[in-house]
């Protein structure tokens, strides 16, 4: 159920992002969120392209995508972006182009029958309804999640909630690092680690050797399902 809240906030959250079109300072802190999520950039001697995240084959789910998800920057692996906000047709079909499947949805609505090898969550939470059910989910269905968010922000029309670290280590069942920022835009206290979820230790997962083949082709299907505006 969506609430006028939430409607809210995913109204201002698309204005707030305009036409997508220079998201270079959001950009810049994701080099930040993703050091601190331990994702470390490589130089493609390839495409000559800087950063570029290897994954290595693994099946990733960015929870809160956005128009610039760290998964137009990675390569080897089959990727899934979900985020229920409206963005210019163009970001849906750049994604596309990237092979990356799009769920235009809510996180709170993710499958719990799917399985990954990695969920990624950063600066998503506090734009969310119910940030502790996005938490289980993404515990349930992977081997880890990294995720880097903010604390104590205050509760406005774009930010649903505001996060403290106590609550957040008792929604991973462990201890995030807790540290404040000033770099790369990034200004604030962040929250951030890798949290082992309910899948870890066990096989690769991949569309040919899973005991949950059937889930895993209907998340990298390497379409993007979304309502374009």
């Amino acid at each position: 159920m969506k609430s006028d809240a939430w409607t809210t906030a995913q109204i201002w959250e698309s204005g707030w992002w305009g036409d997508c079109t220079n998201t270079f300072w959001e950009e810049t802190k994701q080099m930040t969120y993703a050091r601190l999520m331990g994702l470390e950039p490589e130089f493609d001697n390839e495409t000559g392209r800087l950063p570029t995240y290897d994954l290595h084959q693994a099946t990733v789910l960015d929870i809160g995508a956005g128009p610039v998800s760290l998964l137009l920057k990675c390569k080897n692996g089959k990727m899934c972006g979900y985020d229920p906000c409206y963005y210019p047709a163009w970001v849906y079909h750049r994604y596309g182009a990237a092979h990356i499947t799009f769920y235009k949805k809510k996180a709170e609505d993710i499958p719990d029958n799917w399985i990954v090898d990695e969920v990624w969550i950063y600066n998503v939470l506090t734009h969310v309804e119910n940030p502790k059910i996005i938490i289980d989910k993404a515990l349930r269905i992977s081997k880890i999640v990294r995720l880097f968010e903010w604390l104590n922000t205050p509760v406005c029309n774009g930010h649903l909630q505001t996060l403290n670290q106590k609550q957040m280590d008792e929604w991973l069942n462990g201890t995030g690092r807790v540290q404040p920022l000033n770099e790369n835009g990034c200004t604030g206290l962040s929250y951030s680690g890798i949290f082992l979820g309910a899948h870890y230790g066990k096989v690769q997962v991949s569309p040919t050797n899973t005991s949950s083949s059937t889930s895993i082709k209907g998340v990298f299907e390497l379409r993007v399902y979304a309502e374009e505006p």
